[in-house]
Protein backbone atom coordinates (compact mmCIF):
# COMPACT_ATOMS: atom_id res chain seq x y z
CA UNK A 1 0.00 0.00 0.00
CA UNK A 2 0.96 3.29 -0.89
CA UNK A 3 1.96 6.04 2.20
CA UNK A 4 -0.01 8.14 3.54
CA UNK A 5 1.08 11.34 3.68
CA UNK A 6 2.61 12.40 7.23
CA UNK A 7 0.36 16.36 7.23
CA UNK A 8 -2.27 13.58 6.85
CA UNK A 9 -1.70 11.42 9.63
CA UNK A 10 -0.82 14.76 11.83
CA UNK A 11 -4.31 15.49 11.17
CA UNK A 12 -5.75 12.73 12.38
CA UNK A 13 -3.36 12.64 15.61
CA UNK A 14 -4.03 16.40 16.51
CA UNK A 15 -8.46 15.25 16.31
CA UNK A 16 -7.37 12.31 18.45
CA UNK A 17 -5.29 14.62 21.13
CA UNK A 18 -8.57 16.52 21.55
CA UNK A 19 -10.43 13.72 21.86
CA UNK A 20 -12.33 12.96 17.94
CA UNK A 21 -11.72 10.40 15.43
CA UNK A 22 -10.97 10.79 12.35
CA UNK A 23 -10.44 8.28 8.73
CA UNK A 24 -9.41 9.57 5.90
CA UNK A 25 -11.95 9.03 3.09
CA UNK A 26 -12.90 8.32 -0.06
CA UNK A 27 -11.03 8.23 -3.32
CA UNK A 28 -7.52 9.07 -1.47
CA UNK A 29 -8.35 5.48 -0.19
CA UNK A 30 -8.94 3.76 -3.44
CA UNK A 31 -6.05 4.96 -4.63
CA UNK A 32 -4.00 3.75 -1.98
CA UNK A 33 -5.13 -0.17 -2.24
CA UNK A 34 -4.54 0.73 -6.21
CA UNK A 35 -1.51 1.82 -5.68
CA UNK A 36 -1.70 4.96 -7.04
CA UNK A 37 -0.52 8.37 -6.15
CA UNK A 38 -3.25 9.87 -4.56
CA UNK A 39 -3.88 13.98 -5.68
CA UNK A 40 -5.70 14.55 -2.73
CA UNK A 41 -6.54 13.56 0.71
CA UNK A 42 -9.69 14.25 2.45
CA UNK A 43 -10.31 13.39 6.39
CA UNK A 44 -13.68 12.98 8.18
CA UNK A 45 -14.16 13.34 12.06
CA UNK A 46 -17.02 13.40 14.77
CA UNK A 47 -15.65 16.65 15.09
CA UNK A 48 -18.51 19.31 14.56
CA UNK A 49 -18.06 21.98 12.62
CA UNK A 50 -17.30 24.56 15.82
CA UNK A 51 -15.24 22.31 17.37
CA UNK A 52 -13.01 22.15 14.08
CA UNK A 53 -12.71 25.99 14.25
CA UNK A 54 -11.60 25.59 17.21
CA UNK A 55 -9.13 23.08 16.93
CA UNK A 56 -8.01 24.74 13.77
CA UNK A 57 -8.21 28.27 14.15
CA UNK A 58 -6.30 29.32 10.65
CA UNK A 59 -9.05 26.98 8.85
CA UNK A 60 -10.52 28.35 5.78
CA UNK A 61 -14.32 27.60 6.24
CA UNK A 62 -14.44 26.68 2.73
CA UNK A 63 -18.11 24.70 3.61
CA UNK A 64 -18.99 25.02 7.37
CA UNK A 65 -22.55 25.19 6.59
CA UNK A 66 -21.94 21.41 5.79
CA UNK A 67 -19.23 21.11 8.42
CA UNK A 68 -16.21 20.98 5.79
CA UNK A 69 -12.89 23.13 6.47
CA UNK A 70 -9.75 23.28 4.37
CA UNK A 71 -6.53 23.08 6.23
CA UNK A 72 -3.38 24.09 4.91
CA UNK A 73 -0.35 21.96 6.34
CA UNK A 74 3.20 23.78 3.93
CA UNK A 75 1.21 24.41 1.18
CA UNK A 76 -0.91 21.86 0.71
CA UNK A 77 -4.90 21.94 1.25
CA UNK A 78 -6.56 19.49 2.92
CA UNK A 79 -10.31 19.41 3.51
CA UNK A 80 -11.47 18.22 6.86
CA UNK A 81 -15.17 17.24 7.42
CA UNK A 82 -17.63 15.92 9.84
CA UNK A 83 -19.24 13.01 9.53
CA UNK A 84 -22.76 13.43 7.88
CA UNK A 85 -25.88 11.72 6.43
CA UNK A 86 -28.31 13.98 3.96
CA UNK A 87 -31.77 14.65 2.69
CA UNK A 88 -33.08 14.99 -0.75
CA UNK A 89 -31.43 16.34 -3.44
CA UNK A 90 -34.48 18.71 -5.15
CA UNK A 91 -32.05 20.61 -7.26
CA UNK A 92 -29.80 17.44 -8.66
CA UNK A 93 -26.44 18.93 -7.15
CA UNK A 94 -26.34 19.40 -3.40
CA UNK A 95 -28.36 18.19 -0.50
CA UNK A 96 -30.98 20.31 0.53
CA UNK A 97 -29.76 19.76 4.09
CA UNK A 98 -27.18 18.15 6.00
CA UNK A 99 -27.05 16.27 9.47
CA UNK A 100 -23.84 15.97 11.20
CA UNK A 101 -23.81 11.68 12.96
CA UNK A 102 -21.14 10.08 14.91
CA UNK A 103 -21.08 6.82 13.05
CA UNK A 104 -18.36 6.28 10.06
CA UNK A 105 -20.52 3.84 8.15
CA UNK A 106 -23.45 6.42 7.82
CA UNK A 107 -21.37 8.75 6.29
CA UNK A 108 -19.88 5.85 3.94
CA UNK A 109 -23.27 5.60 2.94
CA UNK A 110 -24.20 8.61 1.29
CA UNK A 111 -21.26 8.04 -1.32
CA UNK A 112 -21.71 7.55 -5.09
CA UNK A 113 -19.68 4.21 -5.52
CA UNK A 114 -18.79 1.54 -3.27
CA UNK A 115 -15.34 1.87 -4.40
CA UNK A 116 -15.76 5.73 -2.69
CA UNK A 117 -17.49 4.43 0.39
CA UNK A 118 -14.22 3.22 1.96
CA UNK A 119 -12.44 4.57 5.15
CA UNK A 120 -9.00 3.93 6.77
CA UNK A 121 -7.55 5.06 10.39
CA UNK A 122 -4.12 6.26 9.36
CA UNK A 123 -3.18 6.14 12.70
CA UNK A 124 -4.07 2.51 13.05
CA UNK A 125 -4.09 1.35 9.62
CA UNK A 126 -7.62 -0.29 9.99
CA UNK A 127 -9.64 -0.32 6.67
CA UNK A 128 -13.79 0.70 7.03
CA UNK A 129 -15.37 -0.98 3.91
CA UNK A 130 -19.03 -1.38 4.97
CA UNK A 131 -20.14 -2.06 1.27
CA UNK A 132 -16.87 -4.45 0.14
CA UNK A 133 -15.51 -1.40 -2.35
CA UNK A 134 -12.43 -3.33 -1.96
CA UNK A 135 -13.50 -6.43 -3.46
CA UNK A 136 -15.09 -4.59 -6.21
CA UNK A 137 -11.99 -2.63 -6.84
CA UNK A 138 -10.43 -6.61 -6.94
CA UNK A 139 -13.03 -7.97 -9.33
CA UNK A 140 -12.71 -4.60 -11.24
CA UNK A 141 -16.04 -3.74 -10.97
CA UNK A 142 -17.99 -0.11 -10.20
CA UNK A 143 -20.85 -0.45 -8.39
CA UNK A 144 -22.91 1.97 -6.74
CA UNK A 145 -24.03 2.11 -2.86
CA UNK A 146 -27.10 0.76 -1.88
CA UNK A 147 -30.03 1.68 -5.43
CA UNK A 148 -28.54 3.10 -8.38
CA UNK A 149 -31.23 4.78 -9.12
CA UNK A 150 -31.19 6.86 -5.17
CA UNK A 151 -27.44 7.69 -6.05
CA UNK A 152 -28.05 8.67 -9.60
CA UNK A 153 -31.65 10.99 -8.92
CA UNK A 154 -29.47 12.86 -6.30
CA UNK A 155 -26.74 13.83 -8.33
CA UNK A 156 -27.37 13.99 -11.94
CA UNK A 157 -23.22 14.38 -12.45
CA UNK A 158 -22.92 11.15 -10.32
CA UNK A 159 -23.75 9.19 -14.06
CA UNK A 160 -21.13 11.02 -16.01
CA UNK A 161 -18.50 10.05 -13.06
CA UNK A 162 -19.60 6.40 -13.39
CA UNK A 163 -18.22 6.70 -17.12
CA UNK A 164 -15.20 8.76 -15.95
CA UNK A 165 -14.28 6.15 -13.65
CA UNK A 166 -14.29 3.64 -15.80
CA UNK A 167 -11.91 4.76 -17.82
CA UNK A 168 -9.74 6.07 -15.47
CA UNK A 169 -9.95 3.55 -13.01
CA UNK A 170 -10.22 0.68 -15.71
CA UNK A 171 -13.48 -0.96 -14.54
CA UNK A 172 -16.29 -2.76 -15.19
CA UNK A 173 -19.73 -1.23 -14.87
CA UNK A 174 -21.36 -3.48 -12.66
CA UNK A 175 -25.00 -4.10 -14.67
CA UNK A 176 -27.26 -2.63 -12.40
CA UNK A 177 -25.49 0.22 -12.39
CA UNK A 178 -25.33 0.45 -15.67
CA UNK A 179 -29.48 0.07 -16.07
CA UNK A 180 -29.55 3.10 -13.94
CA UNK A 181 -28.55 5.58 -15.79
CA UNK A 182 -30.77 5.79 -18.96
CA UNK A 183 -33.59 6.02 -16.41
CA UNK A 184 -31.94 9.10 -14.44
CA UNK A 185 -31.18 11.00 -16.87
CA UNK A 186 -34.07 14.01 -16.48
CA UNK A 187 -31.78 14.23 -13.05
CA UNK A 188 -28.50 14.74 -15.63
CA UNK A 189 -30.17 17.27 -17.63
CA UNK A 190 -29.95 19.82 -14.72
CA UNK A 191 -26.25 19.64 -14.59
CA UNK A 192 -24.27 22.28 -15.74
CA UNK A 193 -22.04 22.44 -18.97
CA UNK A 194 -19.54 23.17 -16.60
CA UNK A 195 -18.94 20.46 -14.62
CA UNK A 196 -20.09 18.04 -17.66
CA UNK A 197 -16.55 20.13 -19.60
CA UNK A 198 -14.58 19.17 -16.49
CA UNK A 199 -15.24 15.48 -16.18
CA UNK A 200 -14.81 14.81 -20.10
CA UNK A 201 -11.17 16.75 -19.49
CA UNK A 202 -10.80 14.36 -16.25
CA UNK A 203 -11.69 11.32 -18.48
CA UNK A 204 -9.19 12.27 -20.96
CA UNK A 205 -5.91 11.64 -18.37
CA UNK A 206 -7.32 7.88 -18.68
CA UNK A 207 -4.74 5.45 -20.88
CA UNK A 208 -8.13 5.10 -23.02
CA UNK A 209 -10.50 7.83 -22.15
CA UNK A 210 -12.50 5.81 -25.04
CA UNK A 211 -13.82 3.63 -22.36
CA UNK A 212 -15.79 6.35 -20.92
CA UNK A 213 -17.08 7.95 -24.10
CA UNK A 214 -18.46 4.12 -25.02
CA UNK A 215 -20.10 3.98 -21.44
CA UNK A 216 -21.63 7.41 -22.45
CA UNK A 217 -23.11 5.78 -25.87
CA UNK A 218 -24.36 2.95 -24.88
CA UNK A 219 -26.38 4.10 -21.60
CA UNK A 220 -27.86 8.07 -23.08
CA UNK A 221 -25.42 10.38 -21.57
CA UNK A 222 -24.00 11.49 -24.81
CA UNK A 223 -27.78 11.83 -26.69
CA UNK A 224 -27.61 14.52 -24.03
CA UNK A 225 -24.53 16.35 -24.12
CA UNK A 226 -23.07 15.70 -27.84
CA UNK A 227 -25.23 14.39 -30.28
CA UNK A 228 -23.23 14.89 -32.73
CA UNK A 229 -20.99 12.61 -32.12
CA UNK A 230 -23.85 9.72 -32.32
CA UNK A 231 -24.04 10.46 -36.18
CA UNK A 232 -20.93 8.93 -36.88
CA UNK A 233 -21.81 5.55 -35.29
CA UNK A 234 -22.31 3.00 -37.81
CA UNK A 235 -21.08 5.19 -40.57
CA UNK A 236 -18.80 3.31 -42.46
CA UNK A 237 -15.85 5.00 -44.34
CA UNK A 238 -13.90 4.12 -47.15
CA UNK A 239 -11.34 1.51 -48.33
CA UNK A 240 -8.75 3.72 -46.70
CA UNK A 241 -10.62 3.25 -42.74
CA UNK A 242 -11.29 -0.16 -40.75
CA UNK A 243 -13.74 1.34 -38.94
CA UNK A 244 -16.89 3.35 -38.64
CA UNK A 245 -16.67 7.42 -38.42
CA UNK A 246 -17.11 7.10 -34.47
CA UNK A 247 -14.52 3.69 -33.54
CA UNK A 248 -12.42 5.88 -35.61
CA UNK A 249 -12.91 8.95 -33.40
CA UNK A 250 -12.36 7.01 -30.26
CA UNK A 251 -9.31 5.09 -31.66
CA UNK A 252 -7.87 8.47 -32.66
CA UNK A 253 -8.33 9.97 -28.87
CA UNK A 254 -6.80 7.20 -27.36
CA UNK A 255 -3.88 7.08 -29.80
CA UNK A 256 -3.16 11.41 -28.58
CA UNK A 257 -0.93 12.46 -25.97
CA UNK A 258 -2.69 12.89 -22.59
CA UNK A 259 -2.99 16.50 -23.10
CA UNK A 260 -6.58 17.00 -22.41
CA UNK A 261 -7.85 19.64 -24.86
CA UNK A 262 -6.32 17.94 -27.51
CA UNK A 263 -7.71 14.83 -26.91
CA UNK A 264 -11.09 16.72 -27.19
CA UNK A 265 -10.15 18.21 -30.61
CA UNK A 266 -9.02 14.03 -31.89
CA UNK A 267 -12.29 12.96 -30.69
CA UNK A 268 -13.87 15.69 -33.11
CA UNK A 269 -11.70 15.63 -35.70
CA UNK A 270 -13.99 14.00 -37.87
CA UNK A 271 -17.34 15.28 -36.58
CA UNK A 272 -18.22 17.04 -40.03
CA UNK A 273 -17.78 13.51 -41.88
CA UNK A 274 -21.64 12.36 -41.39
CA UNK A 275 -22.82 15.36 -43.17
CA UNK A 276 -20.19 15.16 -45.78
CA UNK A 277 -20.51 11.38 -46.71
CA UNK A 278 -21.13 10.96 -50.64
CA UNK A 279 -20.78 7.91 -53.10
CA UNK A 280 -18.36 8.02 -55.53
CA UNK A 281 -19.58 6.11 -59.10
CA UNK A 282 -15.46 6.88 -60.26
CA UNK A 283 -13.99 5.09 -57.22
CA UNK A 284 -17.35 3.32 -56.08
CA UNK A 285 -16.08 4.13 -52.64
CA UNK A 286 -17.76 6.78 -50.32
CA UNK A 287 -15.63 10.51 -50.47
CA UNK A 288 -15.82 12.80 -47.30
CA UNK A 289 -14.97 16.60 -48.75
CA UNK A 290 -14.65 19.66 -47.36
CA UNK A 291 -15.31 17.80 -43.95
CA UNK A 292 -12.71 19.93 -42.51
CA UNK A 293 -14.27 22.71 -43.06
CA UNK A 294 -18.17 21.25 -42.18
CA UNK A 295 -16.21 19.63 -39.11
CA UNK A 296 -14.81 23.23 -37.86
CA UNK A 297 -18.25 24.48 -38.45
CA UNK A 298 -19.65 21.67 -36.08
CA UNK A 299 -17.06 21.71 -33.53
CA UNK A 300 -18.04 25.18 -32.91
CA UNK A 301 -21.26 25.33 -31.20
CA UNK A 302 -20.23 21.71 -28.95
CA UNK A 303 -17.34 23.62 -27.66
CA UNK A 304 -19.63 26.39 -26.81
CA UNK A 305 -22.05 24.70 -25.64
CA UNK A 306 -19.71 22.77 -23.14
CA UNK A 307 -17.96 26.15 -21.83
CA UNK A 308 -14.45 25.64 -22.74
CA UNK A 309 -12.88 28.85 -22.78
CA UNK A 310 -12.24 30.90 -25.63
CA UNK A 311 -8.59 30.04 -26.36
CA UNK A 312 -9.20 26.29 -26.09
CA UNK A 313 -12.53 26.56 -28.23
CA UNK A 314 -10.25 28.62 -30.54
CA UNK A 315 -7.34 25.69 -30.22
CA UNK A 316 -10.44 22.99 -30.92
CA UNK A 317 -11.96 24.52 -33.43
CA UNK A 318 -8.39 25.23 -35.59
CA UNK A 319 -7.19 21.51 -34.96
CA UNK A 320 -10.47 20.24 -36.35
CA UNK A 321 -10.42 22.66 -39.49
CA UNK A 322 -6.72 21.97 -40.13
CA UNK A 323 -6.37 18.22 -39.50
CA UNK A 324 -6.19 17.06 -42.59
CA UNK A 325 -3.17 16.73 -45.00
CA UNK A 326 -0.91 14.28 -46.46
CA UNK A 327 2.59 15.62 -47.42
CA UNK A 328 4.73 14.69 -50.61
CA UNK A 329 7.42 15.32 -52.06
CA UNK A 330 5.90 17.65 -54.47
CA UNK A 331 5.40 20.18 -51.34
CA UNK A 332 8.09 23.09 -52.08
CA UNK A 333 9.42 24.85 -49.71
CA UNK A 334 7.11 27.90 -50.77
CA UNK A 335 4.00 24.85 -49.92
CA UNK A 336 5.20 24.66 -46.37
CA UNK A 337 5.40 27.94 -45.78
CA UNK A 338 1.95 28.28 -46.95
CA UNK A 339 1.09 25.67 -45.15
CA UNK A 340 2.32 26.71 -41.90
CA UNK A 341 0.91 30.21 -42.21
CA UNK A 342 -2.37 28.53 -42.86
CA UNK A 343 -2.29 26.45 -40.32
CA UNK A 344 -0.75 28.80 -37.37
CA UNK A 345 2.73 28.37 -36.52
CA UNK A 346 1.23 28.02 -33.02
CA UNK A 347 -0.96 24.86 -33.52
CA UNK A 348 1.92 22.88 -36.23
CA UNK A 349 2.77 20.55 -33.15
CA UNK A 350 -0.60 19.60 -32.07
CA UNK A 351 -1.34 19.04 -35.44
CA UNK A 352 1.31 16.59 -36.11
CA UNK A 353 0.11 14.56 -33.04
CA UNK A 354 -2.91 14.87 -34.05
CA UNK A 355 -1.94 13.04 -37.26
CA UNK A 356 -0.20 10.64 -36.34
CA UNK A 357 -2.87 9.51 -34.49
CA UNK A 358 -5.35 10.05 -37.19
CA UNK A 359 -3.43 7.33 -39.37
CA UNK A 360 -2.69 5.30 -36.69
CA UNK A 361 -6.76 5.04 -36.02
CA UNK A 362 -7.54 3.99 -39.43
CA UNK A 363 -6.66 0.56 -38.52
CA UNK A 364 -4.68 -0.09 -41.05
CA UNK A 365 -0.98 -0.35 -42.56
CA UNK A 366 0.42 3.62 -41.45
CA UNK A 367 3.75 3.14 -42.53
CA UNK A 368 3.25 5.38 -45.19
CA UNK A 369 1.75 7.85 -43.71
CA UNK A 370 4.35 8.01 -40.98
CA UNK A 371 6.65 8.42 -42.43
CA UNK A 372 5.28 11.12 -44.90
CA UNK A 373 4.64 12.99 -41.91
CA UNK A 374 8.18 12.78 -40.36
CA UNK A 375 9.44 14.08 -43.85
CA UNK A 376 7.14 16.98 -43.32
CA UNK A 377 8.62 17.57 -39.93
CA UNK A 378 12.05 17.72 -41.34
CA UNK A 379 11.04 20.12 -43.95
CA UNK A 380 9.40 22.56 -41.73
CA UNK A 381 12.06 22.58 -39.25
CA UNK A 382 14.35 23.57 -42.57
CA UNK A 383 12.04 26.35 -43.19
CA UNK A 384 11.66 27.41 -39.55
CA UNK A 385 15.52 27.65 -39.19
CA UNK A 386 15.92 29.79 -41.69
CA UNK A 387 13.93 32.32 -40.34
CA UNK A 388 10.85 32.31 -43.17
CA UNK A 389 8.54 35.29 -42.44
CA UNK A 390 5.08 33.55 -41.29
CA UNK A 391 3.01 36.59 -40.21
CA UNK A 392 3.06 40.18 -40.78
CA UNK A 393 5.05 40.56 -37.75
CA UNK A 394 7.83 39.13 -39.20
CA UNK A 395 7.89 41.45 -42.41
CA UNK A 396 10.67 44.36 -42.87
CA UNK A 397 8.21 46.97 -42.34
CA UNK A 398 4.93 47.40 -40.48
CA UNK A 399 1.95 49.58 -41.16
CA UNK A 400 3.50 53.04 -39.97
CA UNK A 401 6.17 52.28 -42.22
CA UNK A 402 3.91 52.12 -44.59
CA UNK A 403 2.15 55.15 -43.61
CA UNK A 404 5.33 57.23 -43.31
CA UNK A 405 7.25 56.51 -46.28
CA UNK A 406 4.30 55.90 -48.74
CA UNK A 407 1.56 59.04 -47.52
CA UNK A 408 -1.17 56.07 -47.52
CA UNK A 409 -3.76 57.27 -45.01
CA UNK A 410 -4.67 54.71 -41.96
CA UNK A 411 -7.42 52.05 -42.56
CA UNK A 412 -8.21 48.84 -43.93
CA UNK A 413 -6.04 48.95 -46.69
CA UNK A 414 -2.74 48.92 -44.54
CA UNK A 415 -3.78 45.47 -43.25
CA UNK A 416 -4.69 44.26 -46.86
CA UNK A 417 -1.10 45.75 -47.76
CA UNK A 418 0.69 43.88 -45.27
CA UNK A 419 -1.07 40.71 -46.00
CA UNK A 420 -0.06 41.29 -49.77
CA UNK A 421 3.29 42.03 -48.80
CA UNK A 422 3.37 38.35 -46.45
CA UNK A 423 2.40 36.28 -49.42
CA UNK A 424 5.06 38.21 -51.69
CA UNK A 425 7.36 36.85 -48.88
CA UNK A 426 6.00 33.54 -48.93
CA UNK A 427 6.85 32.97 -52.33
CA UNK A 428 10.39 34.65 -52.33
CA UNK A 429 12.11 35.24 -48.93
CA UNK A 430 14.90 37.33 -50.32
CA UNK A 431 11.90 39.89 -50.61
CA UNK A 432 11.62 40.35 -47.23
CA UNK A 433 13.83 43.13 -46.76
CA UNK A 434 13.04 46.89 -46.18
CA UNK A 435 13.50 48.83 -49.82
CA UNK A 436 12.20 45.85 -51.65
CA UNK A 437 9.07 45.81 -49.95
CA UNK A 438 8.14 49.28 -49.88
CA UNK A 439 8.97 49.48 -53.73
CA UNK A 440 6.83 46.30 -54.02
CA UNK A 441 4.10 48.10 -51.66
CA UNK A 442 4.42 51.19 -54.20
CA UNK A 443 3.73 48.66 -57.07
CA UNK A 444 0.53 46.99 -55.42
CA UNK A 445 -0.92 50.57 -54.70
CA UNK A 446 -0.92 51.63 -58.08
CA UNK A 447 -2.45 48.69 -59.41
CA UNK A 448 -5.17 48.65 -56.83
CA UNK A 449 -6.33 52.20 -57.32
CA UNK A 450 -4.48 53.95 -59.37
CA UNK A 451 -3.21 56.94 -57.55
CA UNK A 452 0.29 58.09 -57.18
CA UNK A 453 1.55 57.63 -53.99
CA UNK A 454 4.72 59.31 -51.80
CA UNK A 455 7.80 58.61 -53.02
CA UNK A 456 6.69 57.11 -56.84
CA UNK A 457 7.91 57.66 -60.27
Amino acid sequence: MAVVPKDVIDLCERLRSKGKRAWIVGGCVRDLLLGRTASDWDVATDARPSELTAIFPRAIPTGIEHGTVTVVQHGRHYEVTTLRGEGTYSDGRRPDWVEFVDDITADLARRDFTVNAMAIDPVDARLIDPFDGRGDLQRRLLRAVGDPKERFSEDGLRVLRAARFVATLELELEPATKAAIRPTLDTFRRVAMERVRDEWLKAMKARAPSRAFEVMRETGILEVTCPELLEGVGLGQNKYHAYDVWRHGLECMDACAADPVLRIAALLHDVGKPKTRAWSDKTRDYTFYDHDRVGAEIAEPIAARLRFSNDERARIVSLVRHHLFHYTSEWNDTTVRRWIRRVGSERVDDLYVINEADVRAKGLDCEPDLAALAALKAHVARVLAEGAALSTRDLAVNGHDLIRELGVKPGPVIGELLEALLEAVTSDPQLNERNALLAFARDWLRAADGVAVKGGA
